[in-house]
């Protein structure tokens, strides 16, 4: 390779000349460099400055202003010397880099119960010196001295991840790491960026990333480019990113398909799919072949960024056309973007040619249809592809049972998610946090079974798995279905205490608690919380805590929580004004179920049958049968007429006060028609002042006569 193919751009910050010709020379800034790490005591730091100061400009001009008399004077010094030849070896002793020498390297040390090699031995026995020559070369095993170069290589990696950790407050690695010019590889250096990668140290990555491009030699490699961007993508670190894609030396080396995988898988991690498209489009570019790593990750990007199933498919047929063929990983990313739209029968037809073209599903294919089944509530054809899985000899895996554990949660089984979790046992498998978040939620669904969700959380800390938000929200959820909101507000403060942030689902279940519970103050406070702690509310929470005010009489607060979910973007849907005619009908405000009906018009809002069913009950319960007819009039000209349950217990109802309503409107009728037509009514004649004792008198006459 010629050494144009080693020229490395120079090191941060970068230059504005971009080496990258498809890339504009753009308005992405510079890598912030700076420390974040708080102020600590190094256990043990090599005492070394780095000879090429990056970040010190200022000290740069210092130093040159002092170096310039010294030059003079060594100008002087020169012409003063006589042009006599010298030698040769002083020559190079005075052109040699004043560094200090390397610390000696891959020296034999004799240990003990060392292994020696056997071999026949002379007829005569040596002795003297020659017999220590003799044993040393028996003694020099190469598999030892293999072995001790490997821990020697581990060595050094462990003792620059030290440095990370040690490192004191506004420092950066590459100041501690000019001992270990020369004496470390490329390998060494992928391995370190891949140890502080996975110990969580990003910035000393790229710190340590910057000291290998900036080397007389460059270590950078398509390896440690493999390695660095994946930290970076982890961390969120999209601009960074970038920036050092588009600083990436131009040569044959780094043209490789591996890179441009890891730069856009790395770029849809921290979200920024658009940088990544860009990535490919320069992939297309420069003319790089992208393979079934590429479209599958790409695949995969389409379906986070919000693309449809269809343009993934067509997407995946242009490639098909490039060369790409049919693999697991492709077909994968295929099968879980049909199935996120719920077009599972597509992706059982994809799975079926996949299969005809020899290429078998795994375990994970197997657990995204059944996952899509779940979600559309289709448990028994999940069940099937369990089965099917089984006999196929798949072995199930953690996520599988938890699948099935959770539509079985759904559905508030416990029973079947127990016996599911002891299936999971006897194969070997350790349930995980959320398999018994899914016990726990099962029974928090189902009334006056609080007590056994507890247990099973209880079982989760026993078996040393720490709890998740989910888990804590399945509980508290449990103790606001039986009412125990004390318990639950308990649930939260332990929470709080364990250090885990509650989530929106925690604060919306202990809303309902507390709704249930029916106190509106503490609603209050809840909700300021979540202001305070700016966590933005969903539709459910807005609708909870609207009814929680509204029926404590709350009405002014409640139409505050209308006005500020508005200004969020979640708009009052029908279900909203339900909720407000019933705490309006429930505290004697009838009379503004009218303006509540008027406003739903004005928002486009179509009454539903618990509409008008709410405003009929209301009218009815203040004996206004008039509006309570009218109502129900609308509710069947708009065919919106309820369950047949429900309807038949309010035509019931309906019936009765229209047979009373009759009777009083047939007598109204009548008297008006008589008064209309000068109708006198009969006029009765006046009564025996001895009526009432007439039947009595009828008795004796008759007791008389038959005497």
């Amino acid at each position: 390779m010629s050494l144009k193919l080693l020229c490395f751009s120079p090191p941060f910050p970068f230059s504005l000349t971009n080496p990258n010709p498809n890339f504009s020379p753009s308005s992405d800034p510079p890598l912030p460099f700076h420390s974040f790490r708080t102020s600590q005591t190094p256990k043990k730091i090599l005492s070394y400055s780095s000879p090429d100061p990056l970040f010190l400009p200022l000290l740069d001009q210092h130093q040159q202003q002092q170096q310039e008399p010294l030059e003079e004077e060594e100008e002087e010094e020169e012409e003063e010397v006589n042009d006599e030849e010298e030698d040769p070896i002083r020559t190079f002793l005075k052109r040699r880099d004043p560094r200090p020498d390397p610390v000696r390297e891959g020296r034999f040390s004799l240990q003990k119960n060392r292994r020696t090699s056997w071999r026949v031995a002379d007829t005569e026995p040596i002795t003297g010196e020659d017999a220590k020559i003799d044993l040393g070369s028996i003694l020099s095993d190469p598999i030892e001295g293999l072995e001790e170069k490997q821990s020697g290589e581990d060595g050094i990696v462990s003792e620059i991840v030290g440095i990370a950790r040690d490192l004191p407050e506004n420092v950066t690695i590459g100041e501690f790491l000019g001992p270990y010019e020369g004496r470390i590889g490329e390998g060494e250096c992928v391995e370190v960026l891949e140890r502080l990668g996975e110990e969580g140290f990003v910035w000393e990555c790229l710190y340590f990333f910057e000291w290998m491009r900036s080397r007389e030699q460059p270590m950078v490699s398509p390896k440690a480019v493999s390695a660095l961007f994946p930290v970076l993508g982890r961390a969120g670190m999209g601009v960074e990113l970038m920036v050092l894609f588009k600083n990436l030396p131009r040569g044959l080396r780094f043209s490789d398909v591996r890179v441009y995988n890891a730069t856009i898988s790395s770029l849809s991690s921290c979200r920024r799919y658009a940088d990544a498209w860009k990535v490919y489009e320069a992939m297309e570019t420069n003319n790089i072949r992208p393979d079934h790593v590429t479209c599958s990750i790409l695949i995969t990007v389409m379906r986070k960024s919000g693309r449809s199933a269809k343009d993934a498919w067509e997407f995946f047929e242009r490639m098909n056309k490039k060369g790409i063929e049919w693999r697991l990983e492709v077909l994968g990313a295929l099968v879980k973007c049909f199935c996120d739209e719920g077009l599972v029968k597509e992706a059982l037809i994809i799975q079926s040619e996949m299969e005809k073209r020899g290429i078998r599903s795994n375990v994970i294919i197997y657990n995204t249809l059944m996952d899509a089944y779940v979600k559309s509530d289709k448990v028994e054809e999940a069940e099937g592809l369990f089965k099917e899985m089984k006999e196929r000899g798949l072995k199930p895996t953690a996520p599988t049972y938890n699948i099935l554990m959770d539509a079985y949660s759904r559905r508030m089984q416990p029973e079947i998610v127990e016996n599911l979790l002891s299936e999971m046992q006897s194969l070997g498998l350790k349930p995980n946090v959320k398999s018994y978040t899914c016990l726990t939620s099962a029974y928090g669904r189902k009334r006056k079974m609080s007590d056994r969700a507890a247990d099973a959380f209880l079982k989760m800390r026993k078996a040393g798995i720490k709890p998740t938000s989910h888990s804590y929200t399945a509980l508290i959820h449990a103790y606001s279905v039986d009412g125990w909101h004390e318990k639950a507000y308990a649930a939260f403060e332990s929470m709080r205490r364990e250090g885990i942030t509650p989530p929106i689902e925690t604060y919306t279940a202990l809303l309902d608690a507390y709704r249930r519970a029916g106190d509106a103050r503490m609603l209050m406070d809840i909700w300021k919380w979540m202001m305070q702690d700016k966590i933005e509310g969903t539709r459910v929470t807005f609708n909870i805590l609207l009814d929680g005010l509204a029926k404590q009489g709350h009405y002014l607060e409640a139409r505050d929580v209308i006005y500020e979910f508005g200004r969020l973007g979640l708009s009052p849907t029908v279900m909203t004004y339900n909720m407000l005619m019933n705490a309006y009908a429930r505290g004697g405000q009838h009379n503004k179920l009218p303006q509540l009906l008027r406003e739903m018009a004005a928002l486009n809002l179509k009454p539903d049958s618990i509409t008008y069913s709410t405003m009929i009950y209301a009218y009815v319960r203040v004996r206004d049968f008039t509006r309570a007819f009218y109502y129900h009039k609308q509710m069947v000209n708009s065919r919106q007429v309820p369950d047949a349950r429900s309807y038949e217990k309010l035509r019931s109802l309906l019936d009765v006060k229209a047979a009373i309503k009759n009777r009083r409107d047939k007598n109204a009728i009548l008297g008006i028609v008589n008064s209309t037509m000068a109708l006198e009514p009969k006029r009765k004649g006046k009564k025996d002042e001895f009526w009432k004792n007439k039947k009595k008198r009828f008795g004796s006459n008759r007791l008389v006569g038959s005497s």
